[in-house]
């Protein structure tokens, strides 16, 4: 089966919470299905895990990193959501700018124009105020 995959069904595998619902999240995910993660679900699972469960930040990007390792998980650029987790951890950014910073130096762009000084953390873009 072929299907996109919802925030509520990762939140359950990686929290436990709701543990009948978190039981058969983890068999799904462990089953031979294609569910595709969209970039704005990790985004909103990093926003609910670091906000609601007040996970740490390191702990959200491994957690990310492992469902992305999930045979069952397909996405449209691993390479950017995986450097969006690197500048979320690494730099300390929220998710959104992260994901920014990394769009920008993997499709060349290599300019954020924004109000966020925190993007001036990342060495290799250059941030622009309008």
């Amino acid at each position: 089966m072929r299907a996109l995959v919802d925030t509520n069904i990762l939140v359950r595998h990686l929290t436990g919470d709701a543990p009948a619902q978190a039981r058969r999240a983890t068999e799904f995910l462990r089953g031979s299905h294609e569910l595709v993660l969209t970039d704005l679900v990790l985004a909103e699972l990093v926003y609910v895990l670091e906000s609601f469960y007040e996970r740490p930040r390191e702990e959200v990007a491994s957690a990310a990193r492992a469902l992305l390792a999930f045979p069952a998980i397909v996405v449209a650029d691993r390479d950017l959501l995986l450097r969006s987790l690197e500048h979320y951890e690494s730099n300390r950014l929220d998710f959104a700018e992260a994901y920014l910073a990394a769009g920008a130096e993997l499709w060349g762009i290599d300019r954020v124009v924004s109000f966020d000084r925190d993007l001036d953390r990342v060495a290799t873009i250059q941030r622009v105020e309008p």
